[in-house]
């Protein structure tokens, strides 16, 4: 559950950044009052937590696969 909610905060990010990048918009600072508002600094915050988890999902899907071929839930193709 925690890597759904945190790849969600990702993709929210990134589409932030996009607008940013395209219009020169941050819909973050705009929803939730300015880059200065406190709702905005915890979203920014959150956003920032979430990616530095998401970085655990490049190596526990390894482990995962490795795991599940070594219990044989995995059949070769």
């Amino acid at each position: 559950m925690l890597d759904r909610i945190s790849l969600i905060l990702v993709i929210v990010g990134a589409v932030n950044w996009g607008a940013i990048g395209l219009f020169q918009f941050d819909i973050v600072s705009w929803l939730f009052g300015g880059q200065d508002a406190i709702l905005s600094r915890i979203i920014y915050t959150l956003v920032a937590l979430a990616g530095v988890w998401c970085i655990s999902l490049l190596f526990r899907e390894n482990e995962v696969l490795t795991r599940a071929a070594h219990d044989g839930d995995i059949t070769d193709m």
